[in-house]
């Protein structure tokens, strides 16, 4: 299925290939003028590799056109406002992309979250965070600025405890059972679940494993009152605002919802799986 992102680059590749040919030059000619493999400009123009800044600028160039390059800058920053690779995010570190989810955090009345199959970060204990950061940035292999990220982790759930707010999560049952971390962290993780059940900021719903759901979740996502989704991938994250994809989340995060235990269950099925651990 072709994906809106896909559909873009498309739309830019096509652009980049108008300037070429009006310039009166082939793919061969022109990569060669650009000191390209002729495979990279094929790529581009068909959409099957995305541009960086440097690309545009020297495409616009030696096609004669650099009047077009705040138009071709435009276009890839329509892409990269909706998809946004990891590599890109994390250049700088983890802690960059953490002050991000406090500036969204501070801007939003009701945050609703779904996760499959970990504990969401406003409700991670330091530890149980910085094991989830450390792997992160093993697996991207970004800089490692674990601990700046982890603080800025826990200062982002300063806005737990904001009267103004409200925060609605669903945590599939998968994340309670699921180690990423050694065994007393994870018991002190769901120790930390349990304890804000009951906080008038919070709604906490646990989706059973036995549940019986309208639609399996596919991957956890976060809703920023009616204005932004965002979504978490392997290579890229991806932040959505128009209504029609605001809509769709909301919908599965409705159905989802009807599935869940609230309160003293939710407290009796995080103590079950807590108990499994034992004494840590």
């Amino acid at each position: 299925m072709t994906t809106d992102f896909q559909t873009g680059r498309e739309s830019l590749g096509a652009r980049l290939r108008e300037l070429r040919t009006e310039a009166g030059l082939n793919g061969k000619t022109f990569a060669a003028r650009l000191g390209w493999q002729a495979s990279k400009v094929s790529k581009l123009e068909r959409g099957r590799q995305t541009p960086d800044l440097q690309d545009l600028t020297a495409w616009a160039t030696a096609a004669g056109r650099p009047d077009t390059v705040p138009e071709l800058r435009a276009r890839l920053s329509g892409l990269e406002t909706t998809y946004r690779s990891w590599r890109r995010q994390l250049v700088a570190g983890h802690r960059p992309r953490q002050e991000q989810a406090i500036t969204e955090t501070t801007a939003t009345a009701v945050t609703r979250a779904a996760e499959v199959v970990r504990v969401p970060g406003l409700l991670q204990t330091p530890d149980y965070a910085r094991a989830t950061l450390e792997a992160a940035a093993a697996f991207r292999q970004s800089p490692y600025d674990v601990n700046d990220a982890v603080r800025s982790r826990m200062r982002r759930q300063e806005a737990l405890y904001d009267p103004e707010k409200r925060f609605r999560f669903l945590i599939h049952e998968t994340a309670l059972h699921t180690r990423t971390c050694p065994p007393a962290v994870h018991a002190a993780q769901l120790d930390r679940l349990m304890s804000v059940i009951g906080l008038d900021t919070i709604e906490l719903g646990i989706v059973p494993l036995a549940a019986e759901l309208r639609r399996a979740p596919s991957h956890g996502f976060w809703i920023y009152d009616r204005r932004l989704v965002i979504v978490e991938t392997i290579g890229t994250e991806m932040w959505l605002a128009d209504t029609d994809s605001i809509e769709v989340y909301e919908r599965a995060w409705e159905w989802l919802h009807e599935a869940a235990v609230h309160g003293a269950r939710a407290r009796r099925l995080i103590g079950r799986v807590r108990a499994t651990l034992g004494p840590v």
